[in-house]
């Protein structure tokens, strides 16, 4: 038997029960959920920046929308933030880096 005891995405039960397999789940919320999250969103980066894929980046912006629901914002209200936040400061496309100021 592997011990995973991490959040995982919502048909995978599903998915081991179809490969013929077991699992045991359990369903977190609130405050405990929210934790999980946080150690998910690591996970993904961590596994982004290993593999720097298309794949982890949409696994990324997955949990951040879990992240943003838990805090009681849908992902509209989550995007809507960012392309605010775009508009009023920009992106990040051109790679500028601030060195200094006076």
């Amino acid at each position: 038997m592997k011990v995973y005891n991490k959040l995982v995405r919502d048909k995978i039960p599903e998915i081991i029960k179809v490969d013929g397999r077991e699992c045991d789940i359990k369903i977190v919320s609130g405050d405990e959920k929210y934790k999980f999250l946080e150690a998910k969103l690591q996970e993904e980066v961590n596994e982004f920046l290993e593999d720097k894929n298309l794949e982890e980046l949409a696994d990324i912006m997955e949990v951040l929308f879990g992240l943003a629901e838990s805090l009681g914002y849908s992902e509209e209200d989550l995007l809507k933030a960012r392309d605010k936040k775009f508009k009023e400061r920009g992106g990040f496309k051109e790679g500028i880096v601030l060195k200094s100021t006076k």
